[in-house]
């Protein structure tokens, strides 16, 4: 899912931002450079971790002159407060160069997981899974929607091509489900299409329409419950708009596939990473 040729472009930029020209005049007026360190990231909240692997890639990418990694948590897993996720044996000066930006990405989007993973708690016990949006941070797009994995959500669609999603705008320039539908078809075979309805009125025309998935937006619990028992597991049902956390079990016991939650992405706080320094020599 991760580009690996994208990944390295995004972290050395990410590093230039606190690398120009090469130097680092705190660290280079303070650190003997043939000190070496053990560094340790450590968590000061609980949460769900994701982006291990990609804080390693800036570190592999920093510390030219050698590292070895010591422990590491894999992504995925929930921890308390004040564990060490990964421990490094660098020399000094380049890991507290690499530091902020290992952090940038490791908190980003360990916080992403965590909030993912709080909602997938709140529904536990139901059908419904919780699946992100695209409101995702411009050139971020597959890690947080790997973050998301990591913590117990799915992904819709990654891109625009991936599939087909009909929303109002298009059934108003098109002329109707029915014709933006068969448009699809005609145009991608095979493709699996979903389709925005704001009414209940227009279950029947994009079941016949024959979609795959349907999108309720905007609506109450009440009505989601309503589209379940229409549909009778004819299409799968995707909850969305303005859903909030206190009202999420509501959805997910209406009997809905998916509860769309751009909030995962695009109003995550970080999770709380630090790095210890906890042996020179």
């Amino acid at each position: 899912m991760i580009n690996r040729e994208l990944l390295i472009e995004r972290i050395d930029a990410a590093i230039a931002e606190d690398f120009v020209g090469a130097l680092d005049v705190t660290t280079a007026a303070t650190i003997p450079a043939t000190q070496r360190c053990i560094a340790e990231f450590r968590t000061r909240k609980p949460g769900v971790i994701s982006g291990i692997d990609i804080a390693i890639v800036v570190i592999d990418r920093v510390c030219t002159s050698g590292y070895e990694v010591l422990s590491r948590i894999s992504d995925g897993n929930r921890v308390g407060a004040d564990v060490t996720v990964l421990k490094i044996a660098a020399h000094t000066r380049e890991m507290l160069v690499a530091e902020r930006t290992a952090l940038n990405f490791l908190s980003r989007l360990s916080g992403i997981s965590t909030a993912a993973n709080t909602w997938v708690e709140a529904i536990s016990g139901t059908k419904a899974k919780i699946r992100d949006t695209r409101k995702t941070t411009p050139g971020w797009r597959d890690l947080e929607k790997y973050a998301v994995l990591c913590g117990g959500g799915v992904n819709h669609r990654l891109n625009l091509a991936e599939s087909a999603l009909i929303k109002d705008n298009h059934i108003a320039a098109v002329g109707g489900i029915t014709a933006a539908v068969a448009a699809i078809k005609n145009h991608f075979p095979g493709i699996l299409i979903e389709v925005e309805i704001d009414r209940l009125d227009q279950l029947e025309e994009a079941i016949s329409a024959g979609v795959a998935e349907v999108l309720l937006d905007n609506m109450t619990p009440e009505q989601c419950r309503e589209a379940v028992d229409f549909t009778n597991g004819r299409v799968k049902l995707e909850a969305s708009g303005g859903i909030s956390l206190e009202q999420v079990r509501d959805y997910a016991e209406s009997g809905v596939d998916y509860i769309a939650v751009g909030a995962i992405t695009h109003s995550a706080p970080i999770l709380d990473i630090g790095l210890d320094i906890s042996e020179v020599k």
